[in-house]
């Protein structure tokens, strides 16, 4: 098997669970060294255990970033000591999604959500440019999403800071591009948790009626297309926004 990220070295926040934890154990199997991060040390040992079972390499860096400079700076810190001093691919993977009306969002929640969802993977990649530039460079891959231009009844600001992160994608591919680091996003759909009881299973289902797909997809999908950006196949991709979400957004979708 060819190992698309062999000797590279990765950061995927938010990989405890769901998304993150099945980019981090795919890159893994690529060949990278990753380093798994999230707010849970339980979960993270057990995606450490998962990866180190299967050959790979992984490590553990708790972090519950909140958009501040010094935390997303600490955890760029101990991630590229636990990576041998070098971080080659980060994963701006790491969001939360409070379920609250416009109506119902106080000060308290709007912050926090753009905290978590732009400021701390905008620190993240402040703190970890320069070396991936003084190194010849990196890539730099941030998760957006469908709901961003296919406006839903709920989640405003959770859709507002994702857009805000498709737009930084744009703008430090631009910026950063031509000193040597690839930025791009992957915009997923549906996707399913495991954690996920029947009621949410069956509005999942029906928010993907119609489409291509015709049903939810599995965290690994988005793990697939992750593998390709981060690879040097993606070499020539910059500033883009790739949708992985059954067609919701690229398709009409016909109810029947």
């Amino acid at each position: 098997m060819t190992q698309r990220l062999q000797g590279r070295t990765a950061l995927i926040t938010g990989s405890t669970s769901n998304i993150g934890r099945s980019i981090a154990v795919a890159f893994a199997r690529e060949g990278a060294h990753v380093v798994v991060s999230g707010r849970d040390e339980t979960r993270g040992a057990e995606v450490v255990a998962e990866i180190r079972a299967d050959g790979g390499k992984a490590d553990f860096a708790r972090a519950d970033l909140d958009g501040t400079p010094a935390l997303s700076k600490a955890l760029a810190d101990e991630a590229s000591a636990l990576l041998g001093g070098r971080v080659d691919i980060l994963v701006n993977n790491a969001g939360i999604y409070p379920p609250s009306s416009t109506p119902t969002t106080d000060e308290e929640t709007f912050d926090r959500v753009f905290g978590v969802n732009v400021k701390a993977p905008f620190f993240l990649t402040q703190a970890l440019a320069p070396a991936m530039i003084g190194a010849g460079g990196g890539v730099v891959l941030n998760l957006g999403s469908w709901i961003t231009r296919l406006g839903v009844p709920s989640g405003a600001i959770y859709s507002t800071s994702k857009g805000a992160m498709e737009t930084l994608t744009r703008a430090w591919a631009a910026e950063f591009g031509p000193k040597g680091i690839r930025v791009n996003a992957i915009s997923p759909g549906v996707i399913a948790s495991a954690g996920w009881d029947a009621q949410t299973r069956d509005i999942a289902d029906v928010m993907m009626r119609g489409t291509p797909a015709g049903r939810s997809g599995h965290p690994d999908a988005i793990a697939s297309a992750a593998v390709y950006l981060a690879s040097d196949e993606a070499e020539f991709v910059h500033g883009i926004v790739l949708d992985v979400d059954g067609g919701r957004t690229g398709v009409a979708v016909v109810a029947v």
